[in-house]
């Protein structure tokens, strides 16, 4: 999730030079940034085969670039990794009813896509004492956040995974299970990660996408940084990736799961 998505409280904690990002939360009526549009009018649109179009950002949350028709939002910086520790976090979304729900078997790999500081990752490694977790971001400074993490809690069954904007670096049909938390509608390239997901999964694997819910107005999260379960369906079926349920049992997000279309 990108900074411009956090509430105001974490920026003003995260320092004065997070502050140029903006809020969270939703405000009554989200300006345009006309001056901006006006800039770009020259600019082609250009859609391909991919699914990717390219024209001006409609919305100043994200980029210039779309994916199956939704507008790519920024991607958070390593500043807000205090945001991603937040002591209330557990409560706000319920991470226990996730890890509950996620239904880990002690011998399974598991990819955590997207780790930051590696929160997910060190609640899931104690739960797959035969397997192991692999922690993926693309930032250095969350990579060395989770190798931190991982000496001071003298955890063995955790490895930092050094991705790309293209490419999860993952194992080719070894992961049991992929988690997504809040990460997937920063990615620059959905498309490429997305199929880089699938061929990593085992033949039972598992791709978890937890996002806020883009159908409740009352979550109190800018729009680029939701996704709803129609767009998540729709962008996972691109890439070969099978609806299988959805819980709804999180405060704020979708718990959506999928597997390789058969």
């Amino acid at each position: 999730m990108s900074l411009s998505a956090l509430p105001t409280r974490w920026l003003l904690a995260i320092g004065s030079g997070a502050l140029l990002f903006g809020a969270c939360t939703q405000l009554p009526a989200e300006s345009v940034n006309t001056t901006s549009l006006a800039a770009e009018r020259h600019t082609l649109t250009a859609p391909d085969t991919t699914g990717y179009e390219f024209r001006p950002a409609a919305d100043p949350n994200g980029i210039s670039k779309y994916y199956q028709g939704r507008q790519i939002a920024h991607v958070m910086g390593h500043e807000g990794a205090d945001w991603l520790e937040r002591p209330d976090r557990s409560q706000e979304e319920g991470t226990d009813i996730l890890l509950r729900e996620l239904q880990l078997k002690p011998t399974d790999v598991v990819a955590d896509l997207g780790a930051g500081t590696g929160y997910f990752t060190f609640r899931m490694a104690p739960l797959v004492p035969q397997g192991k977790v692999l922690a993926v971001d693309i930032q250095p400074e969350m990579l060395t956040a989770i190798q931190q993490n991982k000496a001071k809690q003298h955890v063995t069954n955790v490895e930092a995974v050094k991705g790309t904007t293209q490419n999860p670096n993952l194992p080719t049909n070894q992961v049991d299970l992929v988690l997504l938390v809040d990460a997937y509608h920063e990615f620059d390239y959905p498309r490429e990660m997305m199929r880089a997901v699938r061929a990593s999964l085992t033949p039972t694997g598992r791709v978890a996408l937890v996002e806020y819910r883009a159908e409740d107005p009352s979550v109190p999260i800018k729009r680029l940084h939701k996704l709803s379960i129609d767009q998540a369906r729709k962008e996972m079926a691109a890439v070969g990736l099978e609806f299988v349920e959805s819980i709804e049992a999180l405060p704020q997000q979708h718990l959506m799961f999928f597997r390789r279309a058969k």
